[in-house]
């Protein structure tokens, strides 16, 4: 079955999806976007994600393309167009098509909506998870504004480049200071020898994860105990456990840093427990509404 796109008000076959040549987002990174997991035939947070898109635009002074509720509506049927059972959806707002400027164009440019589909394979999945993933440590060149999930990506597309040449699936991005901030595409946790939960504190150089935010949720529920606060290449080495949490990975073991091998080589029994437990607390919005 052929892919089908959504592009500014149309469902087309995905190779036929296109924008103009001078829209912003191509000319100079000037859009967000936001990935949601399909799981089981339902979205995964949806409410959190769009909140979440709702501030990326507020903090760039993009107008929202669609209503809220009419953007809920395409996701859900670009997701079925696909027949995407177990999957993402991805969602692309761009400040729209004018004429190459820095300056923002005229009031009333209308912003460019993209939103694709894929399928992915639980298999696949669940071998990771059983298996753990290898990261490497890189320098965070990024911008100061990384709270904003912004489709400028290139410091990112490096450290993965970076990781995938070592052998690795994800890297880990440090601050001058030596602290971990998060992952290219995920946020960053250690586990300590008591079981505590440790990840960076949002506002302080990483994205307000959404899958993030459900790991500390679920914790909170579960007597788990948390801290939000900055830890090192070295502190994590010597960890418990670690793993990365996003929404294409949920949460996803960790069982070496640059090498060094954490514990047994094997996922830790916590991170484990948080991956095969994580639907249970989400929101889970059916994609056929009665």
């Amino acid at each position: 079955m052929s892919r089908i796109a959504y592009v500014n008000g149309r469902y087309v076959p995905h190779p036929a999806a296109r924008v103009h040549v001078e829209d912003r987002g191509f000319q100079f990174a000037d859009g967000v976007y936001e990935v949601c997991e399909v799981h089981e035939g339902h979205l995964v947070d949806p409410t959190r994600h769009l909140d979440r898109l709702n501030r990326s635009l507020g903090e760039l002074d993009i107008p929202w393309p669609v209503g809220r509720a009419a953007l809920r509506a395409i996701m859900r049927e670009t997701i079925m167009r696909n027949r995407v059972v177990n999957g993402l959806v991805y969602l692309q707002v761009t400040r729209g098509r004018a004429r190459r400027d820095f300056a923002f164009p005229a009031k009333g440019t209308a912003p460019t909506l993209v939103v694709t589909a894929r399928s992915a394979s639980r298999e696949t999945a669940l071998k990771v998870g059983e298996e753990g993933i290898a990261v490497i440590t890189t320098p965070d060149i990024r911008w100061a504004r990384v709270d904003i999930k912004t489709v400028g990506m290139t410091a990112q597309v490096l450290a993965k480049e970076a990781a995938r040449r070592a052998g690795a699936k994800e890297a880990w991005m440090v601050d001058r200071d030596g602290y971990v901030t998060e992952g290219a595409s995920s946020s960053a946790w250690i586990v300590t020898e008591d079981g505590t939960l440790v990840t960076r504190p949002t506002g302080s150089g990483i994205l307000p994860g959404v899958t993030r935010l459900a790991v500390i949720d679920h914790a909170a529920a579960n007597g788990i105990k948390v801290e939000e606060r900055p830890f090192t290449v070295d502190e994590a080495k010597g960890a418990r456990e670690a793993f990365i949490t996003a929404a294409t990975a949920i949460v996803t073991p960790v069982v070496s840093i640059d090498g060094t091998v954490l514990g047994n080589g094997r996922p830790g029994s916590i991170a484990s427990d948080l991956r095969s437990r994580f639907h249970e607390g989400v929101e889970l919005a059916p994609l056929r509404v009665a």
